[in-house]
């Protein structure tokens, strides 16, 4: 029997819901399923069930309400309007005709929901689909419709690669000052494009999380969340054009989490946040960080050609002894032991390493990263290589010797079996002790032939890393 595993691939917290009248009618005791079972779930208090059905699709909710009269409207003050189909439109990103028809039926689906909705307050609302700025109308409509109930997390994801055009950009109309109330909402039309934009009203105190996905947000807007939002503890702003050089500074913040990923105008960024605790960024460009005491989790690009590792590591002197988990993207680089001296990082338990390449580089200078992190549990690697002609064999090198003392799973993606892996394994297998799971992962993505060569790796890992790993290690190949 072969040793190796072969695989192929809070509660939320809230206010009670007021519900109308209307869903007493239907008395609970009365209610059963088919068969003559009795229904104890139906005889829940409606505030119960409202929280219940908040943990469903809205799909999934809104087909609750052919079960009785009881259920009927019970799916309408559920307090989480997620309106992610990411997962379903994914083909039309090909299909451009197919995109602009099922955009008009995400739009109607959206307003048709909000139109009967009655709940007065929001813990969720979420806004999935590759819109694009004809439709600027109705996307700031519905963001009205959220924050004049209160939202708590409210996500706006429209990335759109495939049919590119002008930014939508967050409204500036909807940022006023917090001391000023939203008037009622006319329920949204059915119309991508809705001819007058109401000036509303709305007081941004309840948002604890904001993410906005190929939306226009500039550093004045930042400034406003920052001013206006004093329970805010996520921020995550991901291809927006106009974020220039913002500062997130202040004692009183409460901010957790911050990610400006791929904003192409970035020139600079000054964070100072003493309750920040994670950080994701791909720019380098101006980083200043000063106050962060509770920062433990950092995210961070080095691809820039013109920025050494050393020079990273010295933008993050102030934090990198108190790091427990570090993610770092570099790019290939020719030259040879630049990575060699790197300040310690004795609290850093779990090490992601993305290393984008042609594929034949020399892989066990990364290991200098394990050297610097003595007390490293888990290690991933994901090697992103794209020419399956350097992955040649050659002669392996034998390996260091410089024991480690506490890394128990390493990961491996990208792995094909080439020379470079064979050396990088074998480190690992010679210098972790205590070393527990190892698992190859040959997910490849450059390639045309890219089946192939991912089962090339596989079959490599079985026949060439198998017999080599020790019995008490357990092996994984997905």
């Amino acid at each position: 029997m072969e040793r190796f595993l072969y695989k192929n691939s809070s509660y939320m917290e809230g206010k009670c819901v007021q519900i109308d009248s209307e869903f007493q009618r239907e008395k609970c005791r009365k209610t059963s399923f088919v068969g003559g079972v009795d229904d104890r779930v139906s005889q829940l208090p409606d505030d119960i069930l409202a929280d219940i059905l908040s943990r469903l699709s809205l799909k999934e909710a809104g087909r609750t309400s052919v079960l009785s009269s009881r259920w009927m409207n019970l799916w309408k003050h559920t307090n989480s309007l997620n309106f992610d189909t990411r997962r379903e439109s994914h083909k039309h990103y090909a299909q451009r005709k197919l995109l602009k028809r099922d955009r008009r039926k995400y739009v109607k689906w959206v307003n048709s929901v909000l139109r009967s909705h009655k709940s007065t307050v929001l813990k969720e609302f979420k806004i999935r689909f590759p819109l694009n700025a004809s439709g600027r109308n109705t996307i700031t409509r519905w963001l009205e419709f959220a924050l004049s109930r209160q939202v708590q997390k409210l996500e706006l994801d429209i990335q759109n690669y495939y049919d590119p055009t002008e930014e939508y950009c967050f409204p500036n109309g909807l940022l006023i000052p917090s001391s000023c109330r939203a008037s009622k909402l006319q329920p949204p039309s059915d119309n991508i494009c809705i001819d007058h934009h109401p000036c509303m009203l709305f007081d941004f105190k309840s948002l604890k999380a904001l993410s906005f996905k190929s939306v226009g947000v500039s550093d004045g807007d930042i400034n406003f969340f920052l001013d206006n939002c004093p329970q805010l503890e996520q921020l995550i702003v991901i291809q927006s054009k106009k974020l220039s050089k913002p500062e997130i500074c202040g004692s009183s913040l409460k901010l957790k989490l911050l990610e400006l990923v791929d904003c192409c105008g970035l020139e600079s960024l000054k964070l100072s946040a003493p309750s920040l605790t994670s950080l994701r960024v791909t720019s380098l460009d101006g980083l200043l960080l000063e106050n962060v005491p509770m920062l433990v989790d950092v995210s961070i690009s080095c691809e820039d050609g013109n920025l050494s590792i050393q020079h990273l590591f010295c933008l993050l002197s102030c934090c990198i002894s108190q790091l427990q988990t570090l993610c770092l993207t570099l790019k290939r680089r020719e030259g040879r032991g630049e990575i060699d001296e790197l300040p310690k990082m004795p609290k850093l338990k779990k090490l992601v390493v993305v290393y984008r390449a042609s594929g034949h580089e020399n892989l066990i200078r990364l290991s200098a990263f394990i050297r610097a992190s003595p007390n490293l549990v888990e290690f991933e690697l994901q090697f992103k290589w794209f020419d399956a002609l350097s992955r040649r064999d050659r002669e392996v090198k034998d390996a260091i010797k410089i024991l480690h003392h506490h890394l128990k799973v390493f990961k491996f993606c990208g792995y094909y079996g080439a020379t470079n892996d064979v050396e990088l394994l074998s480190y690992i297998l010679g210098n972790c002790v205590v070393l527990e799971k190892i698992i190859i992962d040959p997910y490849f993505i450059w390639s045309c032939d890219k089946l192939q060569v991912e089962e090339t790796a596989r079959n490599n890992a079985k026949q060439k890393l198998a017999p080599q790993v020790p019995q008490h290690i357990e092996l994984v190949i997905l």
